[in-house]
């Protein structure tokens, strides 16, 4: 077989590189902070519409000025929050509210106008569809208004002509001239919001993967999501997945530089060079510290019995539930051990109670820990009419009971958590071989996987980027843009 030329090499690396930057940003502009990459993403375009349709089912525009890749949901517990720049605090509903009524505006706005009349206009788009906007001389409400423009400067769907759209948060009522993107305004939003009733309807809608079917969604699920256990899956995902996985390893590395970890627990797309994601643990801040000591302790606390892999005859285990109780303890011992020798932020330190909600939902965004009840395989936020058996009555893996709880409150320690396990038991092969305590995906299946004896097999939580659909029914511009 002939080797690839210099110009192969390089072309495939041209690709991958423009590919990987829509994967993470899917709205590029000309003059925005991705410029460079920009002409490649034009030279390609073609060969990046047509495979991104392919693999994943995602629609790629590319115009003069900008490229947008229209991405899709993966359905309830998967959506990809906003955050202001400044402080990391996710967008409430009020801020998405005041996001989706100004590009409701600047759809139709003239190419230029004054701050003061885009707030007006906005406000008049509010009382149309029969929002209650609270007065603008509130500085929370019009802290508010500013994230949310803020939000559109950054999609380059407003630039700051003269002045700057945070004078709209000063007491005075500052004033700006502001230029308009029409063309991107459009291209912001990508979610079925004609055809759906209602927020969950539409979170359905986005994540449904149409003729695409399981092939459609575990792609997405993969590239878009940390690690998928096997009850992230239907059943005839999980026998589409079973049957073509090490094909699909390929592929993603071909085309994004990914690098697949499989287990019997499931499957995580790692990037070697730790850029496709917008979640990090190991990180920095309060909450990242808490979080990362704080799954330490939990899995050490709570190794599952003897797991392994229904295959041959062993119990397949994706997560143990958390003792209630347990969550606050172990949190309480952190912050008197780390809390003030490590400068924690005062304020988290004096609200236990927010401290904890902060550092378990950046635990579940990077799917270390979930809340307990249904997931996807017991057909939780499947769209209507979606197949989830598996075809022609083939068996696949059973995940029935795999989280070892059958209630709905309190929460679940997944697999992937065993990544920061601070100690590991090592058994010889000889051990092994009479023990089914490890669990184990295929006989080609490599890492060590068969001597570690330390809860579950282990995932790389380095994730490549999470969804872009939005989980609640505020978030209606399904988060083009990163």
């Amino acid at each position: 077989m002939a080797l690839p030329s210099a110009y192969d090499v390089a072309l495939a690396a041209e690709r991958r590189t423009a590919a990987r930057l829509l994967l993470a940003h899917p709205l590029v502009t000309h003059n925005g902070p991705y410029n460079d990459t920009f002409p490649l993403i034009r030279r390609h375009a073609d060969w990046l519409a047509q495979r991104f349709q392919q693999v994943f089912g995602y629609r790629l525009l590319v115009e003069a000025s900008y490229a947008r890749l229209f991405k899709a949901g993966l359905g309830p517990g998967s959506g990809h929050r906003l955050e202001r720049p400044s402080t990391g605090t996710p967008f409430t509903p009020r801020t998405y509210a005041c996001l989706a009524l100004a590009l409701s505006v600047l759809v139709t706005a003239p190419e230029q106008l004054l701050l003061s009349q885009l707030v007006a206009d906005l406000r008049a788009a509010a009382v149309d569809a029969g929002i209650e906007i609270s007065d603008t001389g509130r500085q929370a409400e019009r802290r508010t208004l500013a994230a949310a423009l803020r939000q559109l400067v950054d999609w380059g769907v407003l630039a700051e002509t003269e002045g700057h759209v945070s004078a709209v948060a000063e007491d005075r009522g500052g004033e700006a001239l502001l230029t308009v993107d029409r063309e991107i305004a459009r291209a912001v939003v990508a979610g079925p919001l004609a055809q759906s009733r209602d927020g969950a309807d539409l979170v359905r809608r986005a994540a449904d993967p149409g003729f695409g079917g399981p092939r459609t969604y575990v792609r997405r699920r993969l590239v878009e999501t940390p690690v998928v256990h096997l009850d992230d899956l239907t059943g005839a995902e999980r026998e589409w997945l079973r049957t073509r996985q090490r094909r699909e390893s390929q592929a993603f590395s071909e085309l994004l530089g990914l690098e697949a970890e499989i287990r019997a627990e499931g499957i995580a797309l790692v990037d070697p060079d730790d850029e496709l994601t917008d979640l990090h643990l190991p990180g920095t801040g309060t909450v990242a510290q808490a979080a990362l000591l704080l799954v330490e302790r939990l899995v050490d606390r709570l190794r599952p019995e003897d797991p392994g892999h229904p295959a041959v005859g062993g119990r397949l285990v994706i997560g143990v539930p958390v003792p209630d109780g347990l969550l606050p303890e172990l949190l309480d011992g952190l912050i008197e051990e780390y809390g003030r020798r490590g400068n924690w932020q005062r304020g988290l330190l004096e609200d236990r109670d927010g401290m904890l909600a902060a550092v378990l939902d950046l635990l579940v965004r990077m799917r270390l820990v979930a809340p307990a009840g249904p997931v996807r395989a017991d057909g939780r936020g499947l769209p209507e009419g979606y197949e989830d058996a598996a075809p022609d009555r083939r068996s696949v893996t059973d995940v029935s009971g795999a989280r070892g709880q059958d209630r709905t409150g309190g929460w679940v320690l997944l697999a992937a958590a065993a990544r920061f396990a601070t100690t590991v038991a090592v058994k010889s092969r000889t051990e092994q071989s009479t023990s089914q305590s490890t669990s184990r995906t295929e006989p080609s299946t490599v890492d060590n996987a068969d001597n570690v004896n330390n809860t579950y097999n282990t995932y790389n939580t380095y994730s490549t980027y999470s969804t872009d659909n939005a989980d609640n029914a505020d978030n209606v511009t399904e988060e083009p843009p990163r």
